[in-house]
């Protein structure tokens, strides 16, 4: 074993080492923020990512045994975060209202799965990557009903958050897997893609989202087909992560710009 028996640094405690999924947390929040501006929306991401940050350190004060000497900076970690977060969201919630937090029951849930999973050693299963990954785009609902929107179009958000992430996360795993000759169903994320494409267009039709939307979901559907078939680019993981970066910043401008001039 290596130094790093005793003791954890603080990059190994508080950052997950999962860097691809930053992106798909982050997005969502930033669609929020840039969409439906506020003042509650603000400090309300700023929870998001105290409890983004919580994860790491929550999870080994949970996990090591407690003689274990890494265990007692890890619980004052999380301890520290935790308060935080729990001190933004009433932040939010005086400076909005607490009725207007309701997106967040809808995320608590796949939240609290995405964590049953953590504990475990699982969270590299399929079904913690998409819980965790939609409870974050559950988020932009959270901001939009603080800036006053109206129900359904504060769901109309976050569901093109969701039609972002969750055929992503299964485009990415499925590449990875193909790049590696694992057995995988590419079947699978082209169906994904399909249905949020399909999810944005109805959506746009119903006059509830920007028309931008259907040609952003369109791009990635178009960009799974590429990356789940023979023709995808031979790239390590931080690639892929890479280039969906990129796509999820110009999906943030297509959006942002196209909400702002409807």
């Amino acid at each position: 074993m290596g130094p790093m028996t005793n003791r954890l640094s603080h990059r190994d405690l508080l950052l997950p080492k999962e860097h691809g999924g930053w992106s798909l947390a982050f997005e969502p929040v930033a669609l929020g923020l840039l969409v439906a501006p506020s003042a509650a929306g603000a400090v309300l991401a700023l929870a998001a990512v105290t409890g983004f940050f919580t994860r790491r350190p929550l999870k080994f004060a949970l996990s090591l045994p407690t003689a274990d000497p890494r265990r007692g900076p890890a619980r004052r970690w999380a301890a520290l975060f935790s308060l935080l977060t729990l001190t933004l969201l009433a932040g939010a919630a005086g400076l909005g209202s607490t009725r207007a937090l309701w997106p967040l029951l809808l995320a608590a849930p796949l939240g609290g799965l995405f964590l049953w999973f953590d504990l475990r050693h699982a969270m590299r299963e399929a079904e913690a990557e998409l819980a965790g990954s939609t409870a974050f785009a559950l988020l932009p609902a959270a901001c939009a009903t603080l800036a006053g929107w109206p129900a359904p179009a504060a769901l109309a958000l976050a569901a093109l958050a969701v039609a972002r992430n969750v055929p992503t996360v299964l485009t990415v795993r499925t590449c990875l897997r193909l790049g590696k000759a694992q057995a995988t169903n590419a079947l699978l994320p082209l169906a994904a893609g399909g249905a949020a494409f399909a999810v944005a267009a109805l959506l746009a039709w119903q006059g509830l989202v920007p028309a931008a939307a259907v040609a952003v979901h369109a791009v990635f559907w178009i960009r799974t087909g590429w990356l789940v078939s023979a023709l995808r680019p031979a790239w390590p993981a931080r690639q892929v992560g890479v280039m969906e970066a990129v796509l999820g910043g110009l999906q943030l401008g297509v959006l942002a710009a196209a909400y702002h001039w409807r």
